[in-house]
């Protein structure tokens, strides 16, 4: 069974920073591309970040303007998300997911595998 399960959210001011774990299990996790999306109330699912299998190429969303690093640690089959001067257009609910494909722009529906979320929170 497969399973994504994120932690690190929270309720922080604008400016503030957080770091955003995703630990998996029951799949190669060496083997998949990952991606931090989000949802604000109210909004689509949003697309964020993602890095490749190997974790030397990453991808950005526009909106992330140098702000947010993602990485992974392949020994220990979790991605990480830091997320810094965060703004209150940030706030909504961040999850995790692992892709087969390959590349970038991957459409969310090529994305099988998905955590249960974490909250952020950024007051103003």
């Amino acid at each position: 069974q497969v399973r994504l399960v994120e932690s690190g959210g929270g309720l922080v001011q604008t400016g503030g920073s957080l770091r955003l774990s995703c630990t998996t299990s029951g799949l190669t996790f060496d083997y998949y591309a990952m991606a931090w999306f989000r949802q604000a109330p109210g909004k689509e699912r949003e697309y964020v970040a993602a890095i490749a299998w190997s974790g030397r190429s990453t991808n950005y969303a526009d909106f992330v303007k140098g702000r947010f690093t993602i990485s992974r640690d392949n020994d220990k089959n979790t991605v990480f998300l830091q997320l810094n001067g965060l703004e209150p257009g940030d706030t909504g609910v961040y999850y995790c997911a692992a892709t087969a494909v390959r590349g970038w722009g991957v459409p969310i529906s090529e994305y099988p595998y998905w955590g249960q979320g974490t909250q952020v929170t950024v007051s103003s």
